[in-house]
């Protein structure tokens, strides 16, 4: 996973959470915005993520 792609991930799960825990979204649609910022935090620290390999994408530069 490209450095730009985690940044990304990161920036996107940071504003989910900012948006449920304001209250700005509630309900299924808050705890839907929960789980995928988890799910984007995990992949940013393990640098994996797991429907990238069914399509052959990857985000990593070519040396």
């Amino acid at each position: 996973m490209g450095t730009a792609d985690r940044i990304i991930r990161l920036i996107v799960a940071a504003v989910f959470a900012i948006l449920f825990f304001t209250d700005t979204t509630s309900g299924i649609l808050g705890l839907v915005l929960v789980v995928l910022g988890v799910v984007f935090v995990l992949t940013s620290f393990f640098r994996f993520f797991p429907l990238y390999l069914p399509f052959g994408k990857s985000t990593h530069k070519k040396k």
